[in-house]
This record gives C-alpha cells, sequence and structure tokens, in this order.
C-alpha cells in the first residue's frame, strides 16, 4: 500500500491519481531547472568521440577511454592484458559509471590482426 491509494467501490487500492500529480510535478520541477533530458542547465549532453584502429604489432590503447573492444581478425592468436584472444574472438572493455574510465589496456598483435574499436 502506499500513498494516496484510493478505497473507494471503483477503485480498491488504485494510486493511479496519485502518483499522476506525482509526475506532473516532478516534470515542472525539472523544467523549472532546465532539466528533463534536452540538455538544459541541469544536465548537458557529452559527446564521445570513437575510434577504430587495425593493429599488427605490439602497442596499448591509452588509459581514459570510457570502452575498448578487440576482435582479433588475423589466423592466429593476438594478447590483450596477457591473455590469448584466439582468432574470431571479441572482448570488451566498459567503464560503467560516467565518472570512470579505463587504465591502459596492452595488447600484442604481431602476426595477426587485431581490430580495436574505443570510445573517450
Amino acid at each position: 500500500m502506499s500513498v494516496g491509494n484510493l478505497k473507494d467501490n471503483g477503485n480498491k487500492g488504485n494510486n493511479f491519481p496519485w502518483q499522476y500529480a506525482m509526475l506532473e510535478l516532478l516534470g515542472q520541477i525539472a523544467a523549472a531547472v532546465g532539466g528533463g533530458g534536452g540538455g538544459g542547465g541541469c544536465c548537458p549532453p557529452v559527446v564521445r568521440t570513437p575510434a577504430m584502429l587495425r593493429a599488427s604489432a605490439v602497442g596499448s590503447v591509452t588509459a581514459g577511454k570510457r570502452s575498448a573492444s578487440f576482435f582479433n581478425a588475423g589466423a592466429i592468436n593476438a594478447t590483450v592484458l596477457g591473455a590469448a584472444l584466439k582468432p574470431g574472438e571479441m572482448v570488451n572493455f566498459s567503464a560503467e559509471s560516467t565518472s570512470d574510465s579505463l587504465s591502459a589496456i596492452a595488447y600484442d598483435a604481431t602476426g595477426s590482426d587485431l581490430l580495436i574499436a574505443t570510445i573517450v
């Protein structure tokens, strides 16, 4: 049971009118402070920059990325963070929170063909 439940004959335990009024009020508050998902003063949108490269040597993805994906398109194993990435396999890393980022990710694609996609 929540606040606003109606106990009359036609609405046994229904709290829709109260919930609807609260949603309208929250919408008015969000509009007043410039929020509401429209990119106002409250929560401006963040532009994320994707990048993609092919590697066939030793290297690393620099720290500070939001996500990184590695796909082995070669015929032999590649190595990502010290683990074998077999031909046709893919691995993804993602910083979950908006304030998080990934550390550097080392890879070795010597003799292979590693496709790497990142988002800053």
